[in-house]
């Protein structure tokens, strides 16, 4: 199945803008974590391509309207005075939302601005950078912009996916149904299910492609 040619990425992800690019940082990442079937690289960059704008976009977007933010996070932003506080501030909002968990320390600290989501899964918040720095050799508690390079982004990515056991939900089994498991990688990617169909979409095209 491998390797991810530039022709192919093109064909199924037509408005990333650097191919090349891409599939050098692609190929040895898919092989490192066993990302090496029809049916496990579709659903990887099924989902990786969804959530990261066709890899183009590998940060996370924390610029919010005060309405938004009373709909996206409604028990820490209660009424409207409180959420103009934060509205278009990205910065100060990272540090509210995340302080205090997934390994961050408190607001003042910065953790949670500091340790956003990045890469083409957005890895999130302290804990999350220490794994992926343990496990792929590079030191992204102090240089966590690194996951906004190719190669990293692929790197942390598939590391995330074959962690999480994605490969395996992601394996072609006859008996069982493909939304099912592909609704199931979706939550574990996204904590939800946005974009479900989309997602889903995405994948029937890459795997006809493939």
């Amino acid at each position: 199945m491998l390797p991810l040619t530039v022709k192919t990425l093109q064909i199924i992800l037509p408005k990333c803008k650097n191919p090349q690019d891409w599939v050098t940082a692609l190929n040895p990442a898919l092989v490192k974590f066993e990302i090496n079937s029809k049916a496990r690289i579709a659903s990887f960059l099924a989902q990786t391509g969804h959530e990261s704008g066709q890899f183009n976009t590998l940060v996370e977007n924390l610029n919010y309207s005060a309405a938004r933010l009373m709909v996206v996070w409604p028990k820490r932003f209660p009424s409207l005075a409180f959420a103009m506080k934060y509205e278009r501030n990205p910065e100060k909002l990272a540090n509210l939302v995340y302080a205090n968990r997934i390994g961050n320390s408190n607001e003042a600290s910065g953790d949670g601005f500091k340790y956003r989501g990045r890469g083409l899964i957005q890895l999130t918040g302290r804990s999350n950078y220490v794994a992926a720095s343990t496990v792929l050799g590079f030191d992204l508690i102090k240089k966590p912009d690194d996951l906004l390079t190719p190669k990293i982004a692929a790197l942390s990515a598939a590391w995330f996916w074959a962690s999480h056991g994605l490969n395996a939900l992601a394996d072609d089994k006859t008996d069982d149904n493909d939304l099912e498991d592909f609704a199931t990688i979706t939550k574990i990617i996204n904590g939800g299910t946005a974009g479900l169909k989309e997602r889903f979409e995405l994948l029937k095209n890459i795997e006809r492609v493939l």
